[in-house]
């Protein structure tokens, strides 16, 4: 293992992201330094949660020259067809998490608790500078409650309950979320890939 920790650039500049993936990513960096990223935001063209994921992380290692790591991630409900889906984080045209909500709770509105089912995806990316990618997905199930609950989390999570659970996940504590949800298992199971091919040199 390198001396110097390897720089691993985080290419994102939602707060709310960053602050999640330092807790959730602090005990597997054994080695590489998670930086924050200030460079200029690429456009999300892509069709598929890992594509618009590959497209932030090549922005951001081709910007700073260093490894680097993002993710895309949203709800997908199966009454709306798989909306909102990669359109999650504007949804209602504002980027408002609070107007991406409403419109998602007033097309469910008269759905009974059965018919809302749903699950958060998130596709995590990490490109190194030579080229090499690695792209994992995971999915966290659960239903659309009919009514915001909850203060903590953000997005969409005062509406999401988890599978098994009878709370939202703005209802869990940080730690609750960090050891279930959908970032987690997509980028605990990415950075073993990047910690091997970083520091094997």
């Amino acid at each position: 293992m390198s001396v110097i920790d390897v720089p691993v650039v985080l290419a994102t500049h939602n707060a709310h992201k960053v602050d999640e993936l330092r807790r959730i990513l602090g005990p597997h960096l054994d080695g590489l330094e998670l930086r924050a990223y200030d460079g200029p935001e690429p456009i999300e063209d892509g069709d598929t949660f890992a594509a618009n994921a590959l497209i932030k992380a090549r922005a951001a290692a081709a910007h700073t020259g260093l490894a680097s790591i993002a993710d895309d991630s949203g709800i997908s409900v199966e009454a709306l067809d798989g909306a909102p889906g990669i359109f999650s984080a504007r949804y209602a045209g504002t980027r408002d998490s609070a107007d991406n909500v409403a419109l998602v709770l007033e097309k469910l509105s008269g759905i009974p608790e059965g018919q809302r089912a749903a699950e958060f995806t998130c596709a995590a990316a990490a490109v190194l500078p030579d080229g090499r990618e690695h792209v994992v997905t995971a999915v966290w199930p659960g239903s659309v409650l009919e009514a915001p609950t909850g203060g903590g989390g953000f997005g969409y999570d005062p509406i999401f309950r988890p599978e098994g659970l009878d709370v939202s996940a703005a209802q869990l504590t940080a730690v609750e979320k960090d050891a279930i949800s959908h970032r987690t298992q997509a980028f605990t199971a990415l950075i073993p890939w990047l910690r091997a091919t970083l520091l094997q040199d």
